[in-house]
């Protein structure tokens, strides 16, 4: 280890040389850190799953150093992988790199860092350094009345880390994934090269980046759309104990998705309830501590039967008047339960923030930092009855282990010129059983349970040709990844020739194996 770092250390200084940078050498001038701490943390993730740990970890100050950093690994002898770090939260090492170099894009309060997010108030757009965090775009964009478009359930994600998987919730059949959002990327392709570009400049390594699980570069800028923020949302959940009643107003709500506001929700999710027990779930605060609502007190109690929330919002500026009879009249066209209706109103940014909340409730409990061996499904909506019956009513046998969300979304929001798969319908929904593991509670809590109930559910749609795609996906042979790719597979790859021909970045995702040879040098 200590030989491969000085190898790198030195590779690097010999390009500062090259360049002409020569008044500081490589760990002052490229931030290289080889603390103890600094090296363990980038050798785990959210999921702790898997550990994998790097030489160094790198800290950029700009977009300049991650291109020098990745100059290094390509055209040095000491031939290196480099995979950038957001914020840590992939769930199987999907951003570690076993010997080689971590770039961590997260900000470390250095006055001299990467640029703040900069708002465009003409235009509607902010350009935000691509390990900046959601909710601090947010708080900046907040500042001149706007906020972007598209969202994730939880903001303590980095900008970079979202769109290279795509970014969803519940305003995603509005609005499209984040990914959908975007209009102009500065990336570090996995050549060395800073790279702009857009639909129109570029565009083959804009529209492969966005969504390309690191494989093609390192987000550095992202120039994301805004719209003017609401103030307030009315945020409503409603109970169905018939699944077809259920997808079929949660259809139709996305089907909404061209008319006016007024004539719409702003946003459309949903969740799974498999067991006796609380409305409440870790992902939110819906109902006060001290105010819990049973499902035994609404008389729908499920005796053993699975129950399904609908979570939708409005947003309003500063009257609630107009509101709440646009929400009567969408509501008196939905099959919910009657006296399932819950109703609670808060700032807009407490709404978005609202998972940071329950975050916080879990950490100080120790139950954050524990494994989280979550399963990201997308579901065509041909086969979400069969998907409901085999594992919702089946597989999972009345247990959780967290919340498991279940929303559907229009394919043509999503732009099929990305590296993102999708079901071929142009209805498909998100199912996310989002788990945790702990060794210290029931059998069906532990990682071991459930890891094999996981491989379970893979099983049963593949038996039963269910059709899905993983999001977030996580396989261990190019075959598995060629599967899943289908007809983008050779697109995928020649773009992978086209823009990392060493194969060095993002190595945790398993797809392709770095082209080094038996001394490390990167073959060109």
């Amino acid at each position: 280890m200590a030989t491969k770092l000085f190898l790198i250390a030195i590779a690097i200084y010999r390009l500062m040389v090259t360049v002409g940078l020569t008044t500081l050498g490589p760990n002052e001038l490229l931030h290289l850190s080889t603390n103890r701490a600094e090296v363990e943390a980038a050798s785990v993730d959210f999921g702790r799953l898997t550990q994998a740990e790097p030489v160094a970890v790198f800290h950029p100050r700009s977009d300049v150093d991650v291109a020098d950093l990745v100059k290094s690994a390509t055209t040095s002898t000491a031939g290196f992988t480099v995979s950038a770090r957001g914020h840590g939260h992939s769930i199987n090492g999907q951003a570690h790199t076993t010997d080689g170099v971590v770039v961590e894009m997260g900000r470390r309060g250095d006055v001299n860092g990467p640029s703040r997010p900069k708002v465009n108030l003409r235009e509607e757009y902010v350009d935000v350094w691509g390990g900046e965090l959601w909710v601090d775009v947010l708080r900046s964009t907040l500042e001149y009345g706007l906020a972007p478009r598209s969202w994730t359930d939880y903001l303590y994600l980095t900008v970079g880390g979202t769109l290279s998987n795509a970014g969803i919730s519940g305003q995603a059949f509005n609005y499209g994934p984040q990914i959908s959002n975007v209009f102009e990327l500065d990336v570090v392709t996995g050549k060395g090269e800073l790279v702009t570009c857009s639909n129109k400049i570029n565009s083959e390594l804009f529209h492969a980046v966005l969504g390309g699980l690191g494989q093609f570069g390192i987000i550095t800028r992202a120039r994301i759309a805004l719209e003017p923020a609401p103030q307030r949302v009315r945020w409503i959940r409603v109970l169905y104990s018939n699944f077809t009643e259920f997808t079929k107003d949660q259809e139709y709500l996305i089907s909404l998705h061209d008319k006016p506001s007024s004539q719409k929700f702003d946003y459309v999710e949903g969740f799974v309830i498999v067991d006796e027990g609380l409305l409440n779930n870790w992902r939110s605060s819906f109902f006060s501590p001290k105010n819990p609502v049973k499902i035994s007190s609404l008389g729908a109690s499920n005796n053993g039967d699975v129950l399904y929330c609908l979570e939708i919002t409005k947003n309003y500026f500063d009257s609630s008047e107009s509101v709440d009879q646009e929400i009567d009249a969408l509501l008196k066209k939905l099959n919910f339960i009657p006296a399932s209706v819950f109703t609670t109103d808060l700032p807009y940014i407490d709404f978005l923030d609202r998972v940071h909340k329950a975050e916080l409730k879990l950490r100080s409990k120790g139950l954050w930092e524990v494994p989280h061996p979550w399963l990201n499904l997308f579901v065509p909506k041909s086969k979400i009855a069969q998907f409901d019956k085999g594992v919702f009513k089946g597989i999972l046998g009345n247990k959780t282990s967290g919340p498991i969300l279940i929303y559907p979304m229009n394919k043509h929001k999503w732009d099929e010129r990305t590296s993102v798969v999708t079901p071929n319908e142009e209805v498909f929904y998100l199912v996310a059983l989002l788990r945790s593991a702990l060794e210290n509670g029931e059998e069906t809590q532990t990682l071991d349970y459930l890891t094999h109930q996981n491989r379970r559910i893979l099983n049963f749609c593949e038996d039963h040709n269910i059709g899905v795609k993983q999001y977030l996906p996580h396989y261990t042979t190019q075959q598995h990844w060629i599967t899943h790719f289908g007809d983008k597979w050779s697109h995928f790859q020649k773009m992978k020739t086209e823009f990392d021909p060493n194969h060095i970045l993002a190595t945790g995702q398993r797809i392709f194996r770095p082209i080094l040879d038996v001394n490390n040098v990167a073959l060109r």
